[in-house]
C-alpha cells in the first residue's frame, strides 16, 4: 500500500515536470520564432524603402552608404552582449522586450543580405536552414547522451572561425571563405543539439514564473543566434549572388 502511495507520488510529480518542462520549451521555441520573424519583416521593411528601380534610395544611401551602416552593424553585437550581462538585473518582461529588440535591429543589419544575394536563394536557404535546425534540435531535446562533452569543442571552433573570417578580410581568398562556410555550417549545427540540451537542463519544476521567464528568453536568444548564424554560413555556401 505504502509502495503504491509513494510510486503514484512519484509518477505525478514526474508527470508534474514532463508538462511544465513541455511548457517551458514551447515558450523557448515561440519567443525565438517570434524574433526570427520580426527580424525578416525588418530586413525586408529596409530592403524595400532602400531599393527603387534597382537603384539605392535616400535611405537605402543612408543605411548601408553613410556612417550610419557601422551603428547598424555594431548594434546588434553590442545589444547580445548587453543582455546577457544584465539578465539577472532585469525583469523578466525587460529581458523579452530587449530581445526583440535585439531581432529588430538584428534584421536592420541582414538586410544588406538581400542587396548581395537573390530573393530566391534567401528564401531556398532560410528553409533548409529551418528543416536543418528543426532536425538539431529534436535531436538536441530527446537524445539521452550527454553533449557537454562537445560543447567546449564547438566553442572553440566558434573562436577559430571568428579568427579565420578577419584573417580573410585582409587575403580575400574565396577558397578560405568555402572553407570558413563549411565550418561555420557544421559547428552552428552542432551547436544547435547542444544548447537545446543545454537549455532543457536549465529547467527547474521549482522556479517562480520571473526566473522561468528569463531563462526563457535566454534560451531562446541562444537558438536565436545558432539559427541566425547557421543561415547566414549556409547562404555564404548555397547562395546565388545578385
Amino acid at each position: 500500500m505504502n509502495n503504491n502511495r509513494f510510486m503514484s507520488g512519484a509518477n505525478a510529480q514526474a508527470t508534474q515536470i514532463d508538462v511544465g518542462l513541455r511548457a517551458y520549451m514551447l515558450g523557448v521555441y515561440n519567443h525565438m520564432t517570434t524574433a526570427l520573424a520580426f527580424t525578416g519583416l525588418m530586413a525586408m521593411g529596409l530592403n524595400f524603402l532602400a531599393i527603387s528601380n534597382g537603384a539605392l534610395t535616400p535611405i537605402g544611401e543612408l543605411f548601408f552608404l553613410s556612417p550610419l551602416k557601422w551603428v547598424i552593424m555594431l548594434a546588434p553585437l553590442g545589444m547580445v552582449f548587453y543582455i546577457s550581462a544584465r539578465l539577472n538585473n532585469m525583469s523578466a518582461g525587460k529581458a523579452r522586450n530587449m530581445f526583440y529588440i535585439y531581432a529588430g535591429l538584428m534584421g536592420l543589419s541582414l538586410s544588406s543580405l538581400l542587396l548581395v544575394y537573390t530573393g530566391e536563394s534567401v528564401i531556398r536557404v532560410f528553409f533548409i536552414t529551418s528543416a536543418a535546425f528543426a532536425s538539431l534540435s529534436i535531436y538536441g531535446y530527446t537524445t539521452k547522451k550527454n553533449l557537454s562533452a562537445f560543447g567546449s569543442f564547438l566553442i572553440m571552433g566558434v573562436f577559430g572561425i571568428m579568427i579565420a573570417s578577419i584573417v580573410n578580410i585582409f587575403l580575400g581568398s574565396e577558397g578560405l571563405a568555402f572553407i570558413i562556410s563549411i565550418l561555420g555550417v557544421l559547428i552552428f549545427a552542432g551547436l544547435t543539439a547542444y544548447d537545446t540540451q543545454k537549455i532543457k537542463n536549465m529547467y527547474l519544476a521549482g522556479d517562480d514564473m520571473e526566473i522561468s521567464g528569463k531563462k526563457t528568453v535566454m534560451g531562446a536568444l541562444t537558438l536565436y543566434l545558432d539559427f541566425i548564424l547557421m543561415f547566414q554560413f549556409l547562404l555564404m555556401f548555397l547562395g546565388n549572388r545578385e
